[in-house]
């Protein structure tokens, strides 16, 4: 068995991966078209690039009845997340959009307490309580945004977002990020299921890819989106969230889950909703609300209590976070 990495290596590759993490929302701006879109090309690029691994796997752990039932719910659920969250970031910021992603962990929670009957512990529902209380700041605050642009005249409608700024329906947008945050709950449980019978990661992971860009496929064609005609920054822009976010974010992410902490992990995941409303306001000078500062503030919070809560009930080695932004 190979030595355990240096702590110092394993904290600066979570470092590269937290940053990589939160340029995701900035490559979806820079993409400028229709979020359907973006998600279709994002799984697409990362199923092809994970292909030889996807294959590899599958000779390894090949499927049974179960696990290719599991992994194909599972990437219809990834679609999910990818499709609501992206689109999310049409209407509403940066920093609202990331972070009420960021609340995976307490909708898997829910999901195992409504379908596995599993009954969260009290500091879960309290984690839970004080993220639901963030997310109804961000609420009031997008609330108050929305009246103040339609008063203004300023909404816009849906769409591709234009040079790199948040639609007009922040509250639309919001709801889109929760739909992702479920979307993505679900796709862990699911893997959790998937990998506990048997399946290996890379056969998992790469196969939800797969089924994921499938389920896409004909959304744009369905909503009217061109597949094709957009300009080279587009493709670079995907190709980009593609390879740096999903490769390089999760790959380094994965790897200090392995030799870390789990609670260290998660709670470090928290500073990517920081990282991303940073950059955004840096590059597209995009300033949330002080409302939706503290109301991000209270959510991460809540998440924070509730993913110390799912470590402490749950200390067997830590399943990847293949979800995510």
């Amino acid at each position: 068995m190979p030595p355990n990495p240096p702590h110092r290596r394993v904290f600066a590759v979570l470092g590269v991966a937290l940053a990589a993490v939160s340029f995701a929302a900035i490559f979806i701006r820079w993409a400028d078209a229709p979020g359907v879109v973006v998600a279709l090309y994002r799984m697409l690029v990362a199923a092809a690039v994970m292909a030889p691994l996807t294959l590899r796997g599958l000779r390894r752990t090949p499927f049974t009845r179960a696990g290719a039932r599991t992994t194909l719910l599972a990437g219809v659920m990834l679609a999910l997340h990818f499709a609501t969250w992206i689109t999310s970031l049409t209407y509403t910021t940066v920093a609202a959009s990331v972070s009420l992603a960021a609340t995976a962990p307490l909708w898997v929670a829910l999901l195992a307490w409504a379908f596995q009957r599993r009954p969260p512990s009290a500091l879960t529902l309290l984690g839970a309580l004080i993220a639901v209380a963030g997310a109804a700041v961000i609420g009031y605050a997008d609330a108050g945004a929305a009246s103040g642009s339609a008063a203004s005249g300023g909404a816009v409608s849906g769409g591709a977002v234009s040079g790199g700024a948040a639609g007009g329906r922040p509250l639309l947008g919001d709801g889109l990020a929760l739909t992702g945050a479920a979307a993505a709950g679900a796709y862990l449980l699911l893997g959790r299921h998937a990998q506990a019978h048997g399946l290996g990661l890379q056969a998992y992971a790469g196969s939800a890819y797969a089924v994921a860009a499938l389920v896409l496929a004909p959304l744009p064609l369905v909503l009217g989106a061109p597949y094709l005609g957009y300009p080279s920054a587009t493709y670079l822009a995907v190709i980009a969230l593609a390879l740096v976010p999903q490769l390089v974010g999760h790959t380094g992410i994965n790897y200090a889950a392995k030799h870390l902490d789990t609670t260290l992990v998660a709670s470090a995941l928290l500073l990517e909703p920081i990282g991303a409303g940073l950059l955004a306001l840096l590059l597209f000078r995009e300033q949330p609300a002080p409302l939706t500062v503290v109301g991000a503030a209270v959510l991460l919070l809540g998440v924070a209590v509730t993913s110390r809560a799912q470590a402490q009930r749950r200390p067997q080695a830590p399943e990847a976070r293949a979800a995510g932004r």
